[in-house]
């Protein structure tokens, strides 16, 4: 048997005021990329959920001062005493954006043992793409028995990718920040959280420009310093409470969040005859009248997010018409 149930008793509209949480993938980035600091520092925002929990005893266990406190959604992160380079495969089953691990400790100390999410090989995507990047960098790469070791002093380069990535960007990023030179990567995700692990780094004293477009420009620093941090709004929560609103013919504002991020999603509502306006941080979403149905196709940001197709396909079940979704 279950331990825990939901029930739900369906039928009425959803009416009222909610708030997003921080963005879970904004979190999983900004978390590790506290290792190339050399003073400590302080993420606001963090959600409350299983990933940050494990980040957290992911980094203490290469050697961080932790202080998290869920209930004020921060954590204090202190990577001075941080001289472990080596997470055992155990820990990285617990979740899967770990590897943005490999691209901080080749950051930190020019060395990783970190281990692949579900023990992927090399060759299979989508890491292949991280393993060009630090390659590009100078980085000597081999995989035992799913476990990444790489070591290498890194160097600025052009990093090319084959194809769009968002977390080969992150990595890169992370690998480039103290390296020596400059870094330009080229077809890089311009996802929302890529421009905020950015604003991050900078927020440390590194140099990253570009981050939002497909080349991205980083010139290696040697000190990073403290700061205090808080990270933007979760997209894909925002644009689920979006969809369930309508879906549910509610009246809801969300407050909290970023509505030039849910661009995509609002037009598509729009186009179904839901009502959605906006201020510069809020969203109120509307819906009294029969949906229309629409064709959604999914992209890389800022096209319409993969994350949000199967709410969306939900929904459209009880749209006017046929949709097509790809």
């Amino acid at each position: 048997m279950d331990r825990y149930k939901l029930l739900i008793r369906g039928g009425k509209p959803l009416m009222g005021e909610t708030s997003v949480f921080g963005g879970k993938n904004t979190s999983v980035a900004v978390l590790p990329a506290t290792l190339l600091c050399d003073e400590p520092c302080v993420v606001e925002n963090l959600p409350d959920i299983e990933d940050i929990h494990v980040m957290r005893d992911m980094l203490e266990l290469l050697g961080c001062g932790i202080v998290y406190e869920p209930q004020e959604r921060r954590m204090t992160i202190d990577p001075r005493g941080a001289s472990g380079y080596t997470v055992p495969f155990q820990y990285t089953q617990r979740m899967r954006a770990r590897y943005y691990l490999w691209g901080a400790l080749l950051g930190r100390c020019g060395r990783c043992d970190v281990g692949y999410p579900g023990g992927c090989t090399i060759g299979n995507r989508p890491f292949e793409q991280h393993i060009k990047g630090f390659i590009a960098l100078g980085a000597k790469v081999e995989d035992r028995g799913g476990m990444v070791y790489a070591d290498g002093e890194m160097m600025g380069a052009e990093v090319y990718f084959d194809r769009i990535t968002v977390g080969g960007t992150v990595n890169v990023m992370l690998a480039a920040a103290k390296a020596r030179g400059n870094t330009t990567i080229h077809n890089a995700a311009r996802e929302p959280h890529i421009v905020d692990l950015a604003n991050f780094l900078n927020s440390m004293g590194a140099h990253v420009r570009g981050a939002g477009t497909d080349t991205i420009r980083i010139r290696g620093v040697e000190y990073l310093h403290s700061t205090r941090y808080s990270v933007i709004p979760d997209q894909i929560e925002t644009g689920t409470l979006m969809i369930a609103a309508a879906a549910t013919h509610g009246d809801v504002t969300i407050r909290g969040c970023i509505p030039t991020h849910m661009e995509a999603l609002t037009a598509k509502l729009l186009e179904m005859g839901v009502q959605v306006t906006d201020t510069d941080d809020t969203i109120r979403v509307r819906s009294d009248s029969p949906h229309r149905a629409v064709n959604v196709k999914t992209q890389e940001y800022p096209g319409f997010p993969t994350d949000l197709q199967q709410p969306m396909s939900a929904m459209l079940t009880c749209a006017k018409g046929k949709s097509k979704v790809i």
